[in-house]
Formats: C-alpha cells, sequence, structure tokens
C-alpha cells in the first residue's frame, strides 16, 4: 500500500475531519476544501493521495452529504477510521457562559449537544462546519458568540474553551472512509476485510429480500445496510451496505453472483481492513 502523504477534508483548518486524518497519518499534510465534492476533486487530480470523508456519527446518524456524493465520486474505500469525538463549547477570550445568546457549529454539531444547549436557553444557529464556526466567532469578536468545535480548532483560533466535552452522550463516535483513486491489494483469505457496495434493485415483488437472500444461504454478514432517494427520483431507491469478506471469497462470490439476478445496478466502493476500534 503506498504511504498516504497528503489528504483533503471539507472544511476549515482543525475541522474534526483533519483531526482524524491527522491522527491516522501523523506525517501527511492536509489540503481544506470549501465543499465535498471539492475534496473529492483534489483526490483525483492527484493534488492529494486521500480524502477523509466523515460517514456516520453514533449520536446523529449517516452523514447525508458524503452518502449521496461518494457512490459517484470515482473513488475508491480504501480504509475506515474511527474518532472519539470531544466536542468544546467556546468564545472569545473574556467570555463567560452567562454572556453567550448564540451558539453555532455544524448541523451535525449541534445535533451532539441539542440538549446541553436547551438547558444552557442558547439560541442554536447552524453553519456550514465546526471549525468554519470557531473562525467565525473569532473574527465576530463578540462574547454573544459561541462555538461548537474541536480543541484544535480553539488553538488555531485563539479562542477560550467554556465548557470541554460538551456532547450529550459520553459515546460520540464519528466513522471516516479513507478513499483514494484506486483500490489496494488484499488477502482474500483475511477475516477482518469490509466491503462497501451499493445497489438499485429491479422493480419486481420482494426484490431487496431476494437481493439480500444470497447473503444468509452463504453465510455472509452484513454490517451495514442503508437506503436513499437516488438523483433520478423519489420512485428510485439506491441502497448502501456493508458486509463481512472480500469479492474474490468463494462464499461472497456466490452471494454477489445471486444478487445480480435481482439488481438493475451494482457497483463497489471498496474493500477493506476493518479498523480495531471495532474491536473494542
Amino acid at each position: 500500500m503506498k504511504k498516504i502523504k497528503s489528504f483533503s477534508f471539507q472544511g476549515v483548518k482543525g475541522a474534526y475531519s483533519e483531526l482524524a486524518g491527522k491522527k491516522l497519518y501523523p506525517e501527511a499534510s492536509s489540503l481544506p476544501c470549501a465543499t465535498f465534492e471539492e475534496m473529492f476533486e483534489q483526490v483525483r487530480k492527484s493534488r492529494v493521495d486521500a480524502a477523509m470523508v466523515p460517514i456516520e456519527n453514533s449520536l446523529a446518524g449517516r452523514v447525508a452529504d458524503t452518502q449521496r456524493l461518494i457512490p459517484e465520486s470515482n473513488l475508491k474505500i480504501t480504509s475506515e477510521y474511527f474518532l472519539e469525538i470531544n466536542h468544546n463549547l467556546m468564545s472569545i477570550k473574556g467570555a463567560d457562559i452567562s454572556d453567550i445568546k448564540r451558539v453555532h457549529s455544524h448541523e451535525q454539531g449541534i445535533a451532539q449537544c441539542r440538549n446541553k444547549i436547551i438547558d444552557l436557553n442558547k439560541e442554536m444557529i447552524v453553519e456550514a462546519d465546526t471549525a468554519g464556526s470557531a473562525k467565525m466567532v473569532s473574527d465576530l469578536n463578540n462574547k454573544e458568540d459561541a462555538a461548537i468545535a474541536s480543541e484544535l480548532a480553539a488553538e488555531i483560533y485563539n479562542l477560550k474553551i467554556l465548557k470541554k466535552n460538551f456532547q450529550d452522550s459520553s459515546h460520540n463516535v464519528t466513522r471516516f472512509l479513507v478513499m483514494q483513486r484506486e483500490l489496494i491489494k488484499i488477502d482474500i483469505n483475511s477475516s477482518q476485510i469490509l466491503t462497501t457496495l451499493v445497489f438499485n434493485v429491479r422493480s419486481i415483488p420482494a426484490a431487496l429480500y431476494k437481493c439480500l437472500g444470497g447473503f444468509a444461504s452463504n453465510g455472509v454478514n452484513i454490517t451495514k445496510l442503508e437506503s436513499y432517494v437516488h438523483p433520478q427520483g423519489f420512485d428510485v431507491a439506491q441502497f448502501y451496505i456493508d458486509f463481512e469478506g472480500h469479492p474474490d471469497n468463494p462464499s461472497v462470490k456466490l452471494a454477489l453472483e445471486e444478487m445480480k439476478f435481482f439488481c438493475k445496478h451494482l457497483k463497489i466502493l471498496g474493500v477493506y481492513e476493518k479498523s480495531n476500534f471495532r474491536k473494542k
């Protein structure tokens, strides 16, 4: 596997995506991007080696934007990483919680701290990202505005942390996918492999049931299954699935062959090793 020397992420410096990338690849350089589309484009154009893609959070659920964009990104999932999120409520130096009237953050940050914000009786304002909220609060230089962001963001934008571990639950974890231009080679017999794919079913009765039947009959464990509306319209559902095993493993191969009879479209997005975090 080629060493990752650089990665792109959505947001500004201090974003949780950058923090995840730095923990996974401490020596790599990071490239902030205004949008998820730009983040993927930087990888496609070989300006960076990989993208750090938030896919789901244990409290707030899936990150809808990335799950919608991943299938058409023309990139492949090569790894996963779980980051334990510790949100911080922060404002400018000299501010106290009693001064705060408005709390800014990404919709996920707001969702993960909603009860704490309600308890403090503060207005919630959704922004583009967490670190961007910290930067904005720093630029506003107003004691009435606070942000929910990482400790790294507080350090970068010279803000005072008013409350650490501000999230509603102590178990707050975001799963990231590392996406590159090509799949990596991996031992098909390893028991620690995940495969991710998307598929559309044919318009026949019990199509989804029949698609998934091959996984049960061949002993292949599905770890994640989600549906979302396809860009073609509300009557076209696209399914996202993670399962254990390599596509070339005999039992997986049989399951996929059976699946294809009932699918209009099937696309493998990644074959990669499970994170050690799953063993906790």
